[in-house]
This record gives structure tokens, sequence and C-alpha cells, in this order.
């Protein structure tokens, strides 16, 4: 049946794609909610196995779920798309191998607007499928904060994380300023900075209500020359992002720590990888390339004039690096 829920006050997005094995579920907690007036728009990116099956059992079932579909073009694009849809006072964001507790909406709105805030934040679970283990996410805080505030800790990237879909968003955020994902791995982390520094006020709420399915076939389980490159451009994004809207010496500290974790992170990416391909050579190189890109991005000789597109690759794949040195 089409989707006939007038004036919802949650508009939920789901980008779907090769996730049969999860999808039922996490439709089934969404429908499950106890908090009733939001809509569903799922965004079938071109997947290649049952997901329209489910996603149209669904949307013949439920008065509240819009299914659209388009050929495969990243969960960016298809974040987008439904965005562009969304009805909703509020916005939130669902992965679809993921699910939820039936409390998440409920209490994700009362927090929103108890305290008249443009975000407000839960935490979550991992939850281990293999081995269907759950570890709750250790670094939690509580609690209402201003832009500066918020913007500090999700910078840390530890209280608060570039995360889009453990949060409910005023969607007057994303209208006004124009703010949609951009097409790459760690797109959270690209678009969070700019969500954050448009909100007067964050609200941190001490509970796990998402839950977060860890496989194998995750951003950071298949990490790769390509994921990595990415990554460190959503950094450098974030400079750039800060210093457009003229606040980054506000925020200089904080970055520089990013900076710090992003550079680490990418040290252990690169040995994954090289691990994976068995074989080490070129791995030093593309450490010390990391090293440098980072320390070029958090100093003060970096034009933050340049775009997404201009920022180069660092990191090549096992295969490229063969005979290359730094």
């Amino acid at each position: 049946m089409p989707n006939t829920v007038k004036n919802p006050e949650i508009s939920i997005v789901i980008p779907v794609y090769n996730v049969e094995r999860f999808l039922r579920k996490c439709l089934e907690t969404l429908e499950a909610q106890t908090f009733q007036s939001f809509e569903i728009i799922a965004v079938n990116d071109g997947s290649p196995d049952g997901c329209l099956k489910i996603l149209q059992e669904f949307e013949a079932k439920y008065d509240n779920i819009t299914v659209l579909s388009q050929k495969n073009q990243g969960m960016s694009a298809a974040r987008n798309t439904g965005m562009a849809v969304a009805r909703g006072k509020y916005l939130c964001f669902v992965d679809s191998d993921d699910y939820v507790a039936p409390t998440y909406l409920e209490e994700l709105y009362n927090a929103i607007t108890q305290n008249d805030a443009d975000i407000a934040c839960c935490y979550y679970y991992y939850h281990f499928v293999n081995s269907d283990v759950l570890y709750k996410y250790p670094f939690r805080c509580e609690g209402v904060y201003s832009r500066g505030e918020a913007l500090n800790k999700l910078l840390h990237d530890t209280q608060i994380q570039s995360l889009v879909w453990n949060k409910i968003y005023r969607r007057s955020i994303f209208t006004e300023n124009n703010i949609t994902f951009p097409s790459m791995a760690f797109e959270d982390m690209a678009t969070a900075n700019r969500i954050f520094a448009n909100a007067e006020k964050v609200v941190v709420i001490n509970k796990a209500l998402y839950y977060y399915n860890q496989q194998n076939t995750s951003t950071l389980a298949t990490i790769n020359a390509a994921k990595i490159n990415d990554f460190i451009r959503a950094t450098a994004m974030v400079r750039i992002n800060l210093e457009s809207a003229g606040v980054y010496n506000d925020y200089q500290k904080a970055y520089h720590a990013l900076s710090r974790k992003t550079c680490l992170c990418c040290f252990y990416y690169v040995v994954k990888m090289h691990y994976r391909k068995k074989s080490m050579k070129g791995a030093l190189t593309n450490m010390k390339r990391v090293a440098r890109a980072i320390r070029h991005y958090a100093g003060d000789d970096f034009t933050h004039t340049q775009v997404f597109r201009e920022l180069p690759d660092v990191v090549d794949t096992p295969e490229d690096l063969r005979g290359n040195t730094v």
C-alpha cells in the first residue's frame, strides 16, 4: 500500500544494498517502535539479492513505508535520495543491516523535543554477528551541550562520534545548509562536523538503543587502499569545513587530536591491508606517506580552498608499491 502517513514527525532513511540476511529484522524492529508518527524511506540501491522483494513485502503490509529504487550508486547517494523526499520535522538514518531497540525513536524524540535541541544522540551495541556477542560502546557521556561543547566532543571522536545512525536531527539543518553526503567511504566523518557546526544545542542520552552488526563485509573489515585514502580525505574535509566556517582556530586543538587518531588508525589499516595481501613490502612506505599527509592537513600551510576532488591519493596497494620508495 502507498505511504499514507500524514505529516510524520520523523523520517527514517534506510539505504539498502545486498543485506537480504539482515533487512527483515531491521524493518521489523522499526515497525515495532513505541513511537508511531514516522515514515520509512527505504532506498534500494540496485541491490542484486532479494532485498527489493522484502522491501515490497513490507511496503504492501505497512502504510508508512516508501520504497525507492535506483541504480547502484553507493550509500551516500542512497541517503541523499531518501533525504530529498523526506517529510518529517526530524530525520533519522538507520543502516539496513542493523536493528534498533523498541524505544529507539521515542527516547531520541523526547530528548530532542524536550530540550529544544537540534540533534539528539544515543549509544549503541556492537553485535558481533558470527559469535552473537553484544558489546556496549564504553566511552559515554550524558547531558545537553552547546554547539562548541558538542563539536569539541565530536572532533575528539570518543564520547560523541561521527556516526549518523545513532542520532536524530532537526531536518532543517540539512535543508537550510545544503548538507548532503559525499560519495566516498567514511562519508559520516566528512559530513558530521558540518551538521554539528549548524546545531545550536545537542543532547546526549546515556542509553544504548542501536545495534550495529559487526560483520566481515563492513567498511573496516574490507579495508583497502581506496578506503584508507578516503579516511585521510575525510579528515582533510573536516579541516576544510572548519576553515570555511571561520571556526578552525576555535577547534584547532580538537582537530589535531582527530588527526593523530586518524594517523594511528591508518597505520593499523595499512598493516592490515598488507597482511591480507601477504606482502609487507611497501608497508613502511605507505605509513610514511600517511604521516606526511596528516601532518600537512593539520599544518599551518594547508590551503583550505582545496575541494574533495583535488585531494590526492596517499596510500597505494601493495601491488602498485612494488619497486617504489618514499
